[in-house]
């Protein structure tokens, strides 16, 4: 029975957010999809952008089989004592030695802990879907792409970008937004997987962001209102019962992204990957 600790990447006040806009809390997102892959999980959660957290150290970490990290809407280059706290908690869980996954915000702070640099990307948003990802040589080979094809979809939603990789990391995947869709490195004998796209979100979290994120996507010419842009929140939040033929059409929605199976495909992976560690 493998035991997780899921790493919520937000504040308090960024998990307030979320749920006001229909969706969820990203622990309880990520412990969702972890459960529908493997239901005999022990999961655990920790907090450590909040300033009263108690977190566990290196010595108690080393009871996990795996720790996944989750998305945020905070911005590493930002700092602040509730990036600074994950970045030491991140540093913590490498000295346990214990396989760390992280999505989005959790691929970024495992880079930034590590040495690496992460800023905003010049070239705007990603967001609804990250298109046309390639594996890498190293990608293709390496377990966590596992019956993946050389090129697919996922969804994603993030204005920042890694910028410079830890020593000895490997780029697993690319697109033309981002050099860096997908990493693996070491850190102390710790093991490192990260992806920026979202392998956990369905059409209905996608559909929150955009919600949330309204006003924001007008400024940034991506939507010519926030009509428009709530509009196609609704739209994308429909996939999840499969949309219509049209809707599938006009956002070239496919099976990578269809299909529960292979959107989580990534996590499944790393969870193979713990259990036979």
């Amino acid at each position: 029975m493998p035991r997780i600790l899921i790493v919520e990447g937000n504040t308090a006040e960024g998990r307030q957010r979320a749920v006001a806009a229909r969706g969820r809390e990203a622990n309880v997102l990520y412990a969702a999809s972890l459960r529908r892959i493997r239901d005999d999980l022990t999961l655990d959660v920790a907090f450590p952008a909040d300033p009263d957290t108690v977190l566990p150290d290196a010595a108690a970490l080393k009871a996990y089989d795996g720790i996944a990290w989750t998305g945020s809407s905070l911005n590493i280059y930002n700092g602040g004592p509730e990036i600074e706290r994950q970045l030491a908690f991140c540093r913590t869980c490498f000295s346990s030695r214990v396989p760390q996954f992280g999505s989005c915000w959790g691929l970024q702070v495992g880079v930034a802990a590590a040495g690496g640099a992460v800023l905003r990307n010049p070239l705007g948003r990603e967001i609804g879907l990250a298109r046309k990802i390639l594996l890498t040589d190293a990608g293709r080979a390496h377990p966590l792409y596992a019956g993946r094809p050389t090129v697919f979809d996922a969804i994603a939603v993030h204005r920042d970008i890694v910028t410079a990789l830890p020593e000895n990391a490997q780029v697993l995947a690319y697109n033309s937004m981002t050099r860096v869709q997908a990493t693996a490195f070491h850190v102390d004998g710790g093991a490192f997987w990260g992806v920026q796209y979202h392998p956990e979100y369905n059409f209905g979290e996608i559909a929150a962001s955009m919600r949330r994120y309204a006003a924001g996507l007008v400024d940034e010419g991506l939507f010519e209102s926030e009509e428009a842009a709530r509009d196609a929140a609704e739209t994308f939040a429909s996939f999840d019962q499969g949309g219509t033929a049209g809707d599938r059409w006009r956002f070239g929605i496919d099976a990578d992204v269809l299909d529960p199976k292979e959107r989580l495909r990534d996590l499944a992976n790393w969870m193979r990957f713990i259990s036979d560690e």
